[in-house]
């Protein structure tokens, strides 16, 4: 049982870690082409300082950890990170969301380490979309690591997608098609106010009620029971039993069972990927006039004060809503 347990009695098990602010693509829902406000090297977390927050979180009641960014291959020490984690007492389960540009290299090595399992994003079956979408020319490479992902047996592999009006909100079926075909759990997420350049709008977001709408004039969508703590609504396709999930956090906020923290690759600990609130780790690993088991203690106190101060909800259809200060990239997504 999670010791990690909120006011609103939701019990928390689930710890997201960002391992770097750093990203080899520039998805412009994400961060524009020239984005440099990069988090100083300094501060960011190194492996030990990591392990010993997960260690603590693990001791807490955490029993899974999903290892993001920016993104997360480019820690020259992923591999390490891994099989650490995954040697820990009462190990989480272990996984991983990636722009796959580098699994093609490190998909095996991963999972021989101990990841169990594995999120790719990609939002078109275009290249040319997808240079327009990432600026870089690197969509052969991502259908190279998909094709690793499923050697190195990091199943179910789940794709992440989001769709852009006007740029790839035709591709909805087609993308499901092709996820079908390759034995891919395919995830359709709205686009979030989480950009580094600020050009999320409402009025021009894919909801989770049109990418319904698309699917259902081409598949039979039968909602699948039990959601639990999940993001993703999810839903049987033509009386199989493979599945498409939408994950509507702007017009269909989970909330209410959400179960997840999120570590920073900076150190910092937040309970709502929307929050303007953040409680300091790092500077308790850094401090000299504690030793490690008292730095782990104050750790363990920190997370408790970060699961108290956790709101209901996000807020975000609420007119007071403000944005994060910081883009997704330096939360981890």
């Amino acid at each position: 049982m999670s010791k990690l347990i909120d006011t609103y009695g939701r019990e928390h098990r689930n710890l997201r870690v960002s391992l770097t602010d750093r990203c080899s693509l520039r998805c412009t829902y994400c961060m524009p082409n020239d984005f440099a406000a990069w988090i100083p090297n300094d501060d960011l977390l190194t492996t030990n300082e990591l392990l010993t927050v997960i260690e603590v979180a693990v001791e807490q009641g955490i029993n899974e950890v999903r290892l993001t960014g920016g993104e997360p291959l480019l820690r020259p020490d992923i591999v390490e990170i891994v099989d650490r984690i995954a040697g820990l007492a009462n190990a989480p389960r272990l996984t991983l969301t990636t722009n796959g540009l580098k699994l093609k290299e490190l998909a095996q090595p991963l999972a021989k380490a101990g990841l169990n399992r594995i999120n790719i994003s990609l939002d078109t079956l275009s290249r040319e979309r997808f240079k327009k979408l990432t600026y870089r020319d690197r969509f052969d490479d991502v259908i190279e690591g998909l094709d690793a992902a499923k050697a190195a047996g990091l199943f179910p592999i789940k794709v992440n997608t989001v769709l852009l009006k006007g740029i790839n909100d035709d591709e909805a079926p087609a993308l499901l098609e092709w996820a079908l075909k390759n034995e891919f759990a395919l995830r359709f997420i709205e686009q979030m106010p989480l950009d580094a350049g600020g050009i999320w709008d409402r009025a021009t977001m894919v909801t989770a009620d049109e990418i319904y709408a698309d699917l259902s004039t081409h598949y039979e969508l039968t909602p699948v029971d039990g959601r639990g703590s999940a993001p993703a609504e999810e839903f049987y396709i033509n009386g199989t039993q493979a599945t498409v999930g939408i994950i509507g956090s702007v017009t269909r906020p989970f909330c209410g069972a959400c179960d997840r923290l999120r570590l920073t690759s900076d150190g910092q600990l937040r309970s709502c990927l929307f929050s303007n609130e953040e409680v300091d780790v790092r500077k308790v690993l850094r401090d000299e006039n504690k030793d490690e088991a008292a730095k782990r203690v104050e750790i363990a106190a920190r997370f408790q004060k970060t699961v108290i101060s956790k709101l209901p909800g996000h807020g975000i259809n609420d007119p007071s809503f403000i944005a994060p200060l910081r883009p997704m990239s330096a939360i981890g997504g």
